[in-house]
């Protein structure tokens, strides 16, 4: 029976755990090198003599050692990236370094390496293998050797940006892209469009404080059409479950069995994620704008970079709701799921850069245009609270500039937009002149 709903989301964090994949590697190492134990009645004596596989100890020996040296190293290198990552960009996209499959997968080979070669070196201690064994292994080794070469010189290419501002940028990019792609294709997760709260209805609040990471939408249908009700989903994966704030209500009062079931439904952690949380990916790159811009960073082009990112993912965003716009397959139907706001979105990236930028040319510049930009998307959702914003940010560095020429060209820009944008009344100098 394939796996469904949360346990498929639970084997799918266990895989991005760093053991696991190491774990597997090792595992079919070990295996490799025991492979010629069976295989060796088959083969026929003095294959070994004739390739020059005696020497395969030696071959064993120099793996063991090398690999050692460069899983330690590696191991040092990727902690130094994280270190890196959360101090130049902020300590929540470290994550994404930590399940980085290239990372993973090269520290599982050096790991999975070391112990065939130890496995290998333990058996041909033993005298096991035989003359056919030992050719086996000799082949495997040769095999082994192919892959880490391959391994190392990916992985070289790799450190030269591990960790670096402009690479975490671009994971937490292609992670919220993700999740933005996958929500945009299903607004409502598969259930229907939520239009409100029934005003009978019953609460049913968490059993713990914690994130929802993630909606088991399978098990809430089933609990909502085995007691014949609606289940009106209020906490998305993102919100904070906290007592007194309901995950969902029902119009039916449940037993203890489909409250527990649906409590069961909402997975309940310590901290957002990015697989089902669009808006965290959002609130995480404005995290690395604002830390580029404050005094002890002091970088606005990674904010300029950053404002660029989250257009092109809004961008996107726009493009797929409008690509899937009454196509979203109902799974679910007795599951009323809200959709997500366009408005608080922007809430997520905008107002927070525009308050630490508002006094950087640059930077108010660089957001008009942004929000010029995305005044032009087909996708009204999208257009609609882009002139607020636009105002609110104009007005943060009309009080915050002094520079006239500088607050020239912002209201210049600003001008620009498809909306009749108001220009704030002008601040008066400090010799009391206009």
């Amino acid at each position: 029976m394939a796996l469904t709903g949360r346990w498929l989301y639970v084997l799918q964090r266990l895989t991005k755990r760093m053991w696991f994949r190491a774990s597997l590697y090792c595992g079919l190492a070990v295996l490799t090198a025991l492979v010629g134990v069976v295989v060796r009645p088959v083969l026929p004596p003095g294959l070994a003599g004739r390739f020059g596989a005696d020497s395969v100890g030696n071959i064993l020996s120099i793996l063991a050692t090398s690999m050692l040296a460069v899983t330690t190293f590696s191991l040092a290198t990727m902690v130094s990236a994280y270190g890196t990552a959360s101090q130049s960009a902020t300590p929540r996209a470290a994550n994404l370094l930590i399940e980085d499959n290239g990372a993973q997968i090269a520290l599982a080979t050096f790991i999975g390496a070391f112990l065939f070669s130890i496995a290998g070196l333990i058996a041909l201690s033993t005298g096991i293998y035989g003359d056919g064994g030992r050719m086996v292994l000799f082949i495997a080794s040769v095999l082994v050797i192919v892959v880490i070469t391959v391994t190392l010189l990916r992985w070289i290419e790799q450190l030269s940006r591990f960790g670096r501002v402009g690479e975490t940028i671009n994971l937490v990019e292609a992670a919220t892209r993700r999740a933005m792609h996958t929500r945009a294709k299903a607004p409502w997760m598969g259930g229907v469009p939520f239009e409100g709260p029934p005003p009978d209805g019953v609460p049913i609040e968490a059993p713990d404080v914690g994130y929802v990471e993630h909606l088991d939408m399978e098990q809430l249908e089933r609990v909502a059409a085995a007691h014949g009700c609606n289940l009106h989903v209020l906490a998305l994966p993102g919100t904070l479950a906290v007592p007194g704030r309901p995950l969902a209500i029902v119009t039916t009062a449940l037993d203890e069995d489909g409250l527990k079931g649906v409590r069961d439904a909402f997975s309940i952690g310590d901290s957002r994620t990015f697989e089902h949380d669009p808006r965290y990916g959002l609130v995480v790159l404005n995290e690395v704008a604002v830390r580029a811009l404050s005094p002890a960073v002091n970088d606005p082009g990674t904010c300029i970079d950053v404002i660029s990112t989250i257009v092109r993912l809004f961008v996107e965003w726009s493009e797929a709701r409008a690509r899937h716009a009454g196509h979203a397959e109902v799974r679910f139907p007795h599951v009323h799921v809200p959709e997500l706001e366009e408005a608080d979105m922007y809430d997520d990236v905008f107002p927070s850069i525009a308050r630490e930028g508002a006094h950087m040319r640059e930077i108010g510049i660089k957001l008009q245009k942004a929000f010029i930009a995305l005044s032009r998307l087909e996708y009204a959702p999208m257009r609609q609270p882009v002139a607020r914003h636009s105002r609110e940010t104009l007005a943060r560095a009309m009080a915050t500039m002094t520079f006239e020429p500088d607050r020239v060209d912002l209201q210049r820009t600003a001008s620009q937009g498809a909306w009749a944008t108001q220009v704030p009344e002008e601040r008066p100098a400090a010799d009391g002149t206009a």
